[in-house]
């Protein structure tokens, strides 16, 4: 393809080669190279020798290679977070190049420096199942990088110049770039794509040089693995050097685990007793020639873990059981030091484990490690191996400030994983028994629900599954599976009408406090009417839309929705008729309306930062809602609101209101203000645009596009009503501002009053008389309960001289008249206590109500009260059964009590007969 013929290739003495096992074309300086250098079609052959001239660790690795670049001419920008807070597409980053989207790579936003150099953390759980086992794959890892963005007609380099400065970076590494190739592939990712290299050596894949000049486009003329793109007016360098791979190569270790975790890995092979030492000349020589061949254990798409071992096995000269037995324990320490490095980066940028988005990824990981601690009976608390990971980060100082957060967090996560465990064994017992009586395996679909929805680890679910006779077929990448389908949020197409027409000016911002408005109509679509410009403010961030009149003439209709479509403002009224083009409109906003929006917006974000003063750093929104009486904002937080914390963020609240601060609204360029806020800059979601409006309240900063009063004095009083999980791992704060709060303290104080006067007390003593009224009424209960028992006692005697013989039992069918089922039971309990009677006793209080007890002599001669009563119970026209010694059940057919005491003694004569 023509976009791989770079001028550099040529001039450098590459040649172009196919590779014979992949099929795959590839560049090299060696004429006599053969493949194109990328597992599995080669093994790694740096393993045992470095390809670097010194060996390097994480922190010296990544500082040569931004130092290269910055020499290079390329500015040095600081790290992202982990999650994604400026994406509302995905969820963790997932590469560099994830920083700059979507704004910076459509152009829409210059980027922060040009051309720029990074080091990333990112996390990708695609490839889960393979952690451990390939001597490669991370589910967290540093991509370095250099981005170079270019316009048509303003390149600042391109292809040619990108493969220069990798092999230049290389070079000045000590490698022979003689070993290098470069394999052409095409990228896609984000929503980009592009030609790209991807730069191996070893069997060892460095960096992946992308050329993006795409973006995806529905209808596009460009296929990309099943996707449409077209080109871009802009076209990006988007570089990729795994930091990890190139401390590896520079150490030359059996794997990547041991090139970068080598104190953590040899503590937890202590830990679970592993002897991963060469001392052993058997392990030593199979540790070995696994390494190398590790890398055909990719297990992704439908790859089986045990024919992937069986061909290692093979190759080395051993018994696949044999390799089992040695490779599986350390693969698993692998994992648990590679899972505990990604914990530390999770929960130090903030998540906090959930059932959803991110915070269901981190739950994921967190168990998965549990699970596998578990595995090799390591009991060092899983927090220990954090804080090991967190020691060896010492450029990010913000982890061990969270180290108390994160330390809660976990152990609070260890606490519900045990109850998932003990509470899923029995469902899974319920499960397996369901599918052993339609005689079928359990299937994938029913795994994953169990997972997803209850939380209970596949490996529960076929260990239980196995001891109740019910096979469970597990795929090899089951969490891979898992975690992709939750690695991206879920986006719908909505239907809206198609506008062609100019962004209308929004007064609503120019003039805050304007009610009153002149405008001329542009369109009239049905009973939508869009004008020039409006004080209408549409719905959006949680704000409802405002509502009002609109007015021609003599005719008045009434504003009852506002929607934004792409900057044009759409007034929904309620009427269809009395507006045309080119009319001169007046409008007229419901102000008392529109104030208690503005109350309860500015609210949300003093409550919020109250919040995160009483709770800690990780509070996160994650939703709000504003009306005219009530707010609510949900927040991220790993444990239940107490009343002392929810007092206390209501004292702060309106400590803050009572300052009379400010409130500063700006429009700023959208780097400008990430780089002077940060990406707390998203809690309420991330809008669109070069510039974006900053809203400032006292120490919360936030991009807000709501209405907001001008100071906060005009906020009034904030009542907060009550604080509830609305899932786990998320909290719901609902309060009330100005007006509203006033009038919710006034019905809580007229509830108070009602419950003083009925009790006829002063509310200063209402505690005390409603705690001595409880205490009376538990006494009452039992009053109550121990002259049921009595009477229950009396009856029995009273009633006995009534009971016939069948066969040796005394059977007793008797209508106990305004009988409650409590002294029903009561009664029959008390008769069943005599192994040779049967007592059937009915009610017709609230219907009919029937109660049996048997005694052991009766149950064993075959009379079953449940099965009686069940019986009883339909003739009655309703349902009921129990135990063969106590039952009870009833119907809505009074008249028919007597008929149904008879058909019960017909049945007990039947069964002893």
């Amino acid at each position: 393809m023509d976009e791989y013929q770079l001028d550099y290739f040529k001039e450098n003495g590459f040649v172009r080669k196919q590779c014979p096992k992949c099929g795959k074309n590839f560049w090299t300086r060696d004429s006599e190279t053969e493949f194109c250098g990328d597992p599995p079609c080669v093994s790694y052959s740096f393993i045992g020798k470095p390809v670097f001239k010194k060996e390097y660790d994480i922190s010296s690795m990544r500082e040569a290679y931004l130092s290269f670049f910055e020499k290079e001419g390329h500015t040095r920008v600081k790290r992202y977070p982990v999650i994604a807070r400026w994406r509302d597409d995905i969820y963790l980053t997932i590469a560099s190049i994830a920083d700059f989207q979507p704004f910076v790579t459509s152009g829409l936003v210059p980027p922060p420096a040009n051309p720029l150099t990074i080091s990333q953390p990112c996390i990708r759980l695609d490839d889960l199942d393979a952690v451990g086992r390939s001597g490669r794959h991370l589910t967290t890892f540093e991509m370095m990088a250099h981005h170079c963005f270019n316009k048509r007609g303003q390149e600042i380099y391109w292809k040619d110049r990108t493969v220069e400065l990798c092999d230049s970076l290389l070079a000045s590494l000590g490698l022979d770039l003689n070993a290098v190739t470069y394999k052409e592939a095409p990228w896609a990712g984000g929503g980009n794509a592009g030609p790209s290299v991807e730069v191996l050596v070893g069997g060892l894949e460095l960096a992946t040089l992308v050329f993006m000049d795409l973006k995806q486009t529905k209808g596009g003329s460009i296929n990309i693995k099943g996707e449409t793109y077209e080109k871009m007016d802009n076209y990006i360098v988007d570089t990729g050097y795994g930091l990890e791979r190139f401390v590896w190569a520079s150490k030359g270790s059996p794997t990547i685990y041991d090139a970068v975790f080598p104190k953590i890995v040899n503590e937890l092979m202590d830990l679970a007793g592993i002897e991963h030492s060469i001392e052993n000349p058997e392990y030593a020589e199979i540790f070995s020639q696994n390494a190398r061949l590790a890398g055909v254990m990719d297990i992704s798409g439908q790859a089986n873990l045990l024919q992937l071992r069986k061909k290692v096995a093979d190759s080395i000269g051993t018994t696949v059981e044999k390799l089992q037995r040695i490779m599986v324990p350390v693969e698993t320490v692998y994992s648990i030091t590679d899972h505990s490095r990604c914990l530390a980066f999770m929960l130090g940028d903030g998540i906090i484990p959930s059932n959803v988005k991110a915070g269901y990824l981190t739950r994921l990981v967190l168990r998965r490690t549990l699970r596998l601690m578990k595995e090799l009976d390591i009991r060092e608390p899983l927090i220990e191996i954090i804080e090991m990971q967190i020691r060896n980060f010492p450029e990010y100082p913000e982890f061990r400030e969270r180290l108390d957060t994160i330390r809660e967090i976990v152990a609070l996560e260890g606490e519900k994983y045990a109850d998932t465990i003990e509470r899923g064994t029995k469902l899974v017992k319920k499960t397996a028994t369901h599918f052993k009586e339609k005689n079928q395996a359990i299937p994938l679909g029913e795994i994953i629900q169990l997972y997803d929805t209850h939380g209970i680890p596949p490996e529960i679910t076929r260990e239980v599954a196995k001891e109740a006779g019910v096979v469970v077929e597990l795929p090899d990448t089951f969490y891979s599976l898992v975690a992709q389908s939750h690695s991206k949020a879920q986006t719908e197409e909505e239907e809206t009408l198609a506008l062609d027409l100019p962004p209308t000016q929004k007064l609503y911002y120019e003039y805050p406090e304007q009610m009153e408005f002149e405008a001329t109509v542009l369109d009239v679509i049905e009973n939508n009417v869009i004008l020039d410009r409006t004080v209408f403010y549409p719905e959006g961030g949680g704000q409802p839309a405002d509502h009002g009149t609109l007015s021609v003439n003599d005719y008045v209709a009434n504003v009852t929705d506002v929607q934004n479509l792409n900057g044009v403002i759409v007034h929904e009224t309620d009427s269809d008729f009395g507006f045309k083009k080119g009319d001169t409109v007046k409008g007229m906003i419901d102000w008392e309306r529109r104030m208690a929006h503005m109350r309860h917006h500015t609210a949300t974000h003093i409550v919020n930062e109250a919040a995160k003063s009483v709770l800690g750093k990780h509070i996160w929104q994650t939703g709000a809602q504003k009306s005219t009486d009530r707010a609510r904002l949900d927040l991220t937080h790993f444990k239940r609101i107490t009343d002392e914390e929810f007092k206390e963020i209501e004292l702060l609240a309106n400590k803050a209101v009572m300052k009379n601060q400010p409130v500063f609204i700006d429009w700023m360029d959208r780097i400008e203000a990430e780089q002077r806020y940060g990406f707390v800059l998203y809690q309420g979601g991330v809008p669109p645009g070069k510039d974006i409006r900053i809203l400032r309240v006292g120490n919360d900063v936030e991009a807000c596009g709501g209405t907001h009063v001008s100071n906060t004095g005009l906020i009034g009083p904030i009542k907060l009503i009550k604080t509830e999980r609305i899932q786990d791992g998320v909290e719901r704060i609902e309060f009330s501002a100005g007006e509203a709060a006033v009038k919710r303290m006034q019905e809580r104080d007229e509830l108070l009053n009602k419950a003083s006067e009925a009790l006829r007390v002063s509310p200063d003593q209402l505690p005390d008389t409603v705690n001595r009224f409880f205490d009376e009424w538990k006494e009452f209960k039992k009053e109550n309960e121990r002259l049921k028992d009595e009477l229950a006692q009396v009856r029995v005697k009273a009633m006995m001289s009534d009971a016939v013989d069948i066969n040796g039992l005394k059977v007793l069918a008797k209508k106990i008249p305004h009988a409650d089922v409590e002294e029903l039971i009561k009664a029959a309990t008390e008769f069943s206590k005599n192994d040779d009677v049967v007592a059937i006793l009915a009610s017709d209080k609230s219907g009919v109500k029937i109660v049996m007890g048997a005694g052991a002599r009766a149950q064993k001669m075959g009379v079953n009260s449940g099965a009686i009563v069940r019986e009883m119970s339909k003739f009655l026209g309703g349902g009921g059964g129990g135990k063969p010694g106590i039952a009870q059940g009833g119907g809505t057919d009074v008249a028919r009590i007597e008929e149904a005491l008879e058909k019960g003694v017909e049945m007990v004569r039947e069964k002893v007969k």
